[in-house]
């Protein structure tokens, strides 16, 4: 701020540098003053400083030409470029087990350690050798879990593993020097620091739109940057090397324009619906601003896609609630609505803004109110209300030079210092690993102490601020010590179980031995002892212990040979219930566990001829003379040992059977007569009729369920049909 009334800021882009002069008045803000100059060179690439020299000649020539009205300038605020920036997530887990409540401090220690995991990943993406290259501006928790269930909060929890999500963003350390540089050779201090996207989403996004899912668009000359709100706060930056240059290159070669007059063709065409345009031959042609874009479609629709994949792939791959448009190149027909349509979005959510639609600014009137000039002003006003400036803090009396976005921090500071955070805790107390019927068991010890930290010989906290030019000492953790652990601690179970097999009450005693002496379960344990455990810990184990092995035989599976072929039949074979539950003789059991074993069954032939759905008769209800009776076949033949079985036979568990199994066919009128007995009358002759249903039928006749069968006599004496 200039004779605290007046703020001073440039936006160094790719093809210009602006600088304007703000008065603040109250709580609003008036645009005094402005002034363009383009680079007569290449001077800057993809927002970073590629030739200090040329760019610090252009600011002080803003700087001298300013001077002239204003006076003398000093300090100024400047941006660094959005696309330098460099957005990573990253998570920490730590291993809660047997420490106690967690604390503000864990979680600070957590939340710092992923933010340098992140700091790592960011220098290893970008070549660099180590990760002190990037300062980190800014990072947010996404969220917290607990045994991987998520937590709102982690203070005073307690589980096995904490873990934290972050997403922070780093800017690098060459490009706030590059500009430090160039200022000083045009005789200027920098003032403050911002970022050129929360510049603009400053004055554009106030916080409390921030829970909005928006893309802010600041489209340049040669770039185009990018940046996300949702959930209350900025997720994502992203650049793409495409913008304004190429529709002025798309012109340039449609109309054998050079550059400048393609440039100017270009900004006219935003405003008028016919351009006037001379080309390198010396001709000038009108055209009409549809004919004009037609023809440069295809860069507009090259620009556009670039934007809206870029859009998508920072918003997790779905389209925003709204589009802001900023900068010079946002002024580029169709370029809107071709926006709109490849994100799905109604043209009403893409919209060009500029500084009219910032609150509590005025401006005087010959300026235009364009939307290139959104950044500039959001430079000075957010470097005046939120600036990002440098201080010096010593650690262990080495200067650590930070870059500050809010408030800084101790944990800020060690962040910058390159000291690693989980170094800083001492190391768990050595592990006993102990052998427990022959499965080793690791015993971890004691959880080792955070790190003391001194500022002004007192302790303090990682979420403490500090001031320029303090010091801080920082003193490593002390260490956990081996764990002190008896016998129960590591035998889950009583030492003697009562048990009750079939109604019957038992009781199962445990033996302890440790290196093959006997001893109590208060023992405690050393490294290396190797512990023996018996308390007849699965179910056949206590049932030889009491001698009940005959139980056991009646649990061996039914098992009979059918056909040469080995045949189980779960059905028929021993049960063993836990508590009313199916269980299996080498599972656990418990104290005071319910144990029912039920013997094998001994089926009969009919039983197994049930359970293997083997049909051994076919039957037919039919009528005869009026009467119902039924007709069988037999089907099957069940033998053992060359012996017919009958159905009420019993089969016993290793029984050899034989099944012979006859096709299933139909009854004919013949099959009757093993049914029935006739006797022929004794007068009348031999001669007889065989009828179905009332129609003439002969012996093969095939009959089916209810038919109505008779035989007709040419004499009937008495009832010559006698049933069997």
């Amino acid at each position: 701020m200039q004779n605290n009334e007046k703020l001073f800021a440039l936006d160094i882009g790719t093809r210009s540098v602006v600088g304007i002069i703000l008065e603040k008045k109250a709580e609003s803000y008036h645009v005094t003053d402005l002034l363009a100059i383009e680079h007569t060179e290449r001077a800057m690439l993809d927002g970073q400083i590629h030739d200090v020299l040329a760019v610090s000649k252009i600011i002080k020539e803003i700087k001298d030409q300013l001077e002239i009205k204003h006076g003398p300038l000093a300090k100024v605020s400047v941006a660094a470029a959005g696309r330098a920036l460099k957005t990573e997530r990253a998570s920490y887990e730590m291993n809660i087990e047997r420490k106690p409540l967690i604390t503000k401090e864990d979680i600070l220690h957590m939340e710092l350690t992923a933010v340098q995991q992140a700091q790592s990943s960011v220098a290893e993406k970008n070549e660099r050798d180590k990760s002190q290259f990037y300062y980190c501006v800014g990072y947010s928790v996404l969220h917290y879990s607990l045994d991987d269930q998520e937590m709102g909060s982690l203070i005073d929890q307690q589980g096995l593993i904490a873990k934290v999500e972050i997403i922070a963003t780093f800017l690098p350390r060459v490009v706030v020097e590059s500009l430090i540089a160039a200022l000083h050779r045009a005789n200027l201090e920098m003032q403050a620091l911002t970022l050129e996207p929360i510049a603009a989403i400053n004055v554009l996004i106030p916080p409390s739109m921030r829970r909005l899912n928006v893309a802010l668009v600041d489209i340049g000359a040669g770039t185009s940057d990018i940046a996300i709100t949702d959930s209350g706060t900025v997720i994502a930056y992203g650049m793409v090397p495409v913008a304004g240059d190429e529709i002025t290159e798309a012109l340039s070669d449609a109309y054998l324009l050079d550059f400048p007059l393609a440039e100017k063709a270009k900004r006219e065409l935003s405003q008028n619906d016919y351009i006037s345009i001379s080309d390198i031959l010396g001709f000038t042609t009108e055209l009409h601003k549809e004919e004009v874009i037609k023809e440069i479609e295809p860069a507009l629709d090259k620009l556009a896609d670039t934007i809206c994949r870029e859009i998508l792939s920072l918003n997790n791959h779905k389209s925003p609630k709204a589009v802001m448009l900023v900068g010079g190149g946002s002024q580029t027909p169709a370029l809107q609505l071709k926006i709109a349509e490849m994100l799905n979005l109604p043209s009403n959510r893409v919209a060009i803004r500029g500084i009219d639609a910032i609150n509590h600014l005025t401006f005087e009137k010959s300026f235009h109110l364009g939307p290139e000039l959104v950044t500039p002003i959001g430079i000075a006003i957010t470097a005046e209300k939120s600036p990002v400036q440098y201080k010096t803090v010593y650690i262990n009396e080495q200067p650590v030079r930070l870059f500050e976005v809010n408030k800084l921090t101790v944990g800020d500071c060690i962040l910058a210092s390159g000291i690693k955070m989980n170094q800083l805790y001492g190391k768990p107390g050595n592990a006993m690993i102990v052998t427990i019927n022959n499965q080793k068991i690791t015993i971890p010890g004691s959880h080792g102490e955070g790190p003391t930290i001194l500022r002004k010989g007192m302790p303090c906290s990682l979420e403490d601020t500090v001031e320029d030019g303090e010091s801080l000492t920082v003193y490593r953790g002390k260490d956990g010590e081996q764990a002190i652990v008896q016998i129960k601690d590591l035998i889950e179970t009583e030492p003697d179980k009562k048990i009750t097999i079939n109604n019957k009450s038992y009781i199962i005693h445990s033996k302890i031995t440790c290196n093959g002496v006997a001893v109590s379960i208060d023992h405690q344990i050393e490294d290396r002892d190797l512990i023996e455990y018996r308390a007849g810990s699965t179910i056949q184990e206590a049932l030889e212990s009491l001698h009940l092995t005959k139980l056991i035989d009646e649990l061996q599976p039914f098992q009979i040979l059918i056909n040469g072929k080995e045949t189980i039949l779960p059905s028929f074979s021993g049960k063993l219930m836990k508590n009313g539950l199916p269980c299996r003789l080498n599972q656990l059991f418990d104290h005071n566990d319910v144990i029912i074993l039920e013997k094998r069954k001994t089926p009969t032939v009919q039983e197994l001829a049930e359970r293997k759905q083997i049909l051994m008769y076919q039957v037919l209800p039919v009528y005869f003379n009026d009467k119902k009776i039924t007709l069988t076949k037999q089907l099957a033949q069940i033998q053992r040992k060359g012996q017919k079985l009958q159905m009420h036979d019993l089969l016993y568990s290793g029984d050899e059977i034989s099944i012979e199994q006859k096709p299933f066919e139909g009854f004919l009128f013949q099959d009757l007569f093993a049914s029935v007995n006739i006797n022929m009358p004794q007068s009348g002759g031999g001669a007889f009729q065989l009828l179905r249903n009332g129609n003439s039928a002969t012996f093969l006749t095939p009959i089916k369920k209810n038919d109505k069968l008779s035989i007709v006599w040419p004499v009937k004496t008495g009832n010559p049909f006698m049933n069997n």
